[in-house]
């Protein structure tokens, strides 16, 4: 099992010094990936003033240049509303500039705050979703270094090449998110190389963690297996409740624990998760 640290991109976390100091710290720590979220608006609702968000794309560069061998990516970014050859080339950028260590988390995102409907994008969830397929299809052929054409409902292109290929093969890995118990999300994430399942308005368990992957796994064609990704709050100062909680998921099936801290966290407050080191299983 491998183990990474999840942190929005607001507040304390919106400057990419700290945040690119805090993965460095985190490498050397023991821990295996640093993901940070992907979002335009987000509100607390404590206070009337925005908060100060980050790019996630520049704040990643940042972690890439300060780290050597640490997984990092977005966690996750709604490709309904970026345009899918942008994203490639961003992307693949990426991948070169942190050595092939790039692991792209794609979902649908959410409108809770007005990501999409405060900027005139889509709202409607089931056109969400075709653009997020079509995206991933304009990603994948893209990457792929040959002469690309596309011709969808929502995106067409037309004998297009971008070079250079990702650096990591087949492709850069994709991690697909989705709210169980809803199928469709599991069904696409199939196809693909994770699976970073929530459940909405309630906490995931075990228990449906395995029943979601051996859901997952009935769909799935490819020969290598999936990442399944848990996540949660740990206590790192009591080794052995944090193995007990983190270990309950492992015999479920998870290949990743997240440590997902929400905005509600100090910049301290992560630091010393982060010093505690991950879960010892």
């Amino acid at each position: 099992m491998q183990f990474a640290i999840d942190i929005p991109l607001f507040g304390p976390f919106c400057n990419a010094h700290l945040v690119a100091e805090l993965a460095h710290e985190a490498e050397d720590a023991g821990w295996n990936g640093f993901f940070v979220w992907d979002h335009l608006n987000f509100r607390d609702d404590s206070s009337p003033e925005p908060l100060a968000i980050a790019d996630p794309w520049i704040l990643l560069t940042a972690i890439a240049l300060c780290t050597k061998s640490i997984k990092l990516g977005p966690m996750v970014t709604p490709v309904a509303r970026r345009r899918p050859w942008k994203l490639a080339r961003e992307t693949v950028t990426l991948d070169h500039l942190s050595g092939g260590r790039l692991i792209l988390g794609i979902g649908l995102g959410t409108d809770f705050y007005g990501e999409y409907h405060d900027f005139g994008e889509i709202t409607n969830t089931r056109v969400q979703g075709e653009m997020l397929d079509e995206g991933l299809a304009i990603l994948t052929g893209l990457w792929s270094g040959e002469q690309f054409s596309y011709e969808g409902k929502h995106f067409q292109l037309s004998q297009v090449q971008f070079l250079p290929k990702p650096l990591q093969q087949p492709r850069i890995p994709i991690w697909i998110a989705g709210n169980w118990p809803n199928k469709k999300p599991f069904r696409r994430a199939a196809q693909f190389d994770g699976i970073f399942p929530q459940k909405s308005g309630d906490t995931l368990t075990p228990e449906d963690f395995r029943e979601l992957l051996h859901y997952t796994n009935t769909y799935r064609t490819p020969a290598t297996p999936i990442d399944a990704i848990a996540y949660g709050l740990t206590n790192g100062a009591d080794q052995a409740q944090t193995a007990a909680q983190v270990a309950a998921f492992a015999q479920a099936g998870a290949t990743w624990w997240l440590e997902h801290f929400s905005p509600d966290y100090t910049f301290e407050q992560v630091r010393q998760r982060i010093h505690q080191g991950p879960p010892r299983l």
